[in-house]
């Protein structure tokens, strides 16, 4: 259950200052690292909605803003540098707030790309993305234009929660992977569809077999 209200916290990284926005849960099962889109911010309804879910299920969540966007700059940076300073936050919340606990990464959008492309080196237990744009609009005829691989490359079990319109594309279902479609397009304003599929998923996931309740492996 939710503990004090969110506060914020400011970490250095290779390319400017991160803001964390932390929303503590009292005695956290898991830690939810999530990161925004390219052109929004940690207050995008969806993230919102999977915040609740999961803080519903006493898992704290952290929201980053990466710091091109704490610099007060509208264009994201080029994907080394956000991968770059997203695994500095994680390195940085593993061994301070979240230590001891298995930490789940994801975004939605750019911030789901982010995500899955750095799974491995953050040593994330599982992935969330949100709205994943699988190529951009009108271009999912060219296999050159897909991200898949990002997802595919991800090893850890992975949620994304899809809009049925989304003009992004719908990633397939695939190993290890679970998509859930929800109404609406790439905005995924449905937040209670995208809380439900959240919690549905958070559940099964903190629940799985060889996975202990208090966030890490027996």
């Amino acid at each position: 259950m939710p503990a004090s209200s969110h506060h914020t916290l400011e970490l250095d990284t290779p390319h400017g200052i991160a803001r964390v926005h932390l929303h503590p849960v009292d005695r956290p099962v898991a830690a939810l690292v999530l990161g925004h889109g390219a052109g929004g911010g940690v207050t995008a309804a969806d993230l919102l909605a999977a915040t609740g879910a999961a803080s519903a299920l006493s898992v704290t969540v952290a929201l980053v803003e990466q710091p091109y966007r704490v610099a007060g700059r509208r264009s994201p940076a080029p994907a080394r540098q956000l991968d770059a300073a997203w695994s500095a936050v994680l390195a940085q919340l593993r061994v301070g707030t979240l230590n001891g606990l298995a930490v789940l990464a994801g975004g939605r959008s750019s911030g789901a790309r982010v995500a899955c492309r750095t799974a491995a080196e953050v040593g994330a237990a599982g992935v969330v993305c949100l709205a994943f744009p699988l190529h951009p609009p009108g271009r999912g005829d060219d296999p050159a234009k897909s991200r898949l691989g990002e997802l595919d490359a991800v090893a850890v079990p992975t949620l994304v929660v899809q809009g049925e319109r989304d003009p992004f594309g719908m990633p397939p279902d695939g190993p290890g992977r679970t998509v859930i479609r929800v109404p609406g397009d790439h905005a995924l304003r449905s937040t209670a569809a995208v809380a439900a599929a959240a919690s549905e998923w958070l559940a099964g996931f903190l629940d799985a077999p060889g996975r202990s309740r208090s966030g890490g492996a027996r």
